[in-house]
């Protein structure tokens, strides 16, 4: 499997453990790449029985696939939490950096990992490394009423720049903060230390545990 299938499958996984439909849209959205380039790679999996589409282009994974997508998800994870919690890299950079090292990662290796990083259950984004098994799906931060209360529960887009953002606004997993709104639409986290700005477009990408008990929305 080239590390673009892959990464593909991880994607699509990642939607499905969100509660997001699987199509080529919201691929296309996840990963900033044309509709015609995910198309092109959607057809590609799709021939290699990874995945199968519906008349109305609503994607499934079959058996081979999930099993293939969440293997990939969770030696990238696994890598992740050990690049972080053992060798000290931040947790807004390692994403890049285990994509290229997971591939080529002997199992002897990751077992190695799997005892450095003791009794952690997610990668340093929140998501779990075994994968599929989310605790909590929580609520998208842009979703959450003002003055509600909230926990930082996972960072839905694990690009390097975006997170690296978030990282720049003061936001890491369980920080928590009472949420406000700009006149922009941003969403203005507060707290005693002061403020946090994140823009609306971002805080979609925001998983949180809110006080308001807000569902996370599934967007087509």
């Amino acid at each position: 499997m080239t590390p673009a299938e892959q990464e593909y499958l991880e994607t699509l996984l990642h939607l499905l453990e969100a509660g997001r439909p699987l199509t080529a849209a919201n691929v296309s959205r996840e990963m900033a790449l044309s509709a015609p380039t995910v198309h092109e790679m959607v057809k590609r999996l799709e021939a290699d029985d990874l995945i199968v589409r519906d008349e109305r282009k609503r994607i499934s994974f079959t058996d081979e696939g999930l099993e293939v997508a969440r293997h990939a998800a969770s030696r990238h994870r696994l890598v992740e939490r050990f690049l972080t919690d053992v060798l000290g890299i931040p947790w807004y950079e390692v994403h890049g950096e285990a994509e290229k090292i997971d591939q080529a990662m002997s199992p002897a290796v990751a077992e190695r990992m799997r005892a450095a990083i003791g009794t952690a259950t997610t990668c340093p984004h929140g998501h779990p490394i075994a994968a599929g098994n989310r605790v909590m799906c929580g609520t998208r931060l842009a979703e959450v009423p003002v003055g509600s209360r909230i926990t930082v529960l996972r960072f839905e887009n694990e690009h390097d720049d975006m997170l690296r953002g978030l990282h720049d606004a003061g936001l890491r997993l369980g920080f928590a903060a009472t949420v406000d709104r700009h006149d922009d639409g941003a969403v203005v986290l507060r707290t005693d230390e002061g403020e946090a700005r994140v823009d609306a477009d971002v805080a979609g990408t925001v998983a949180v545990w809110s006080s308001a008990g807000v569902p996370e929305g599934a967007p087509a």
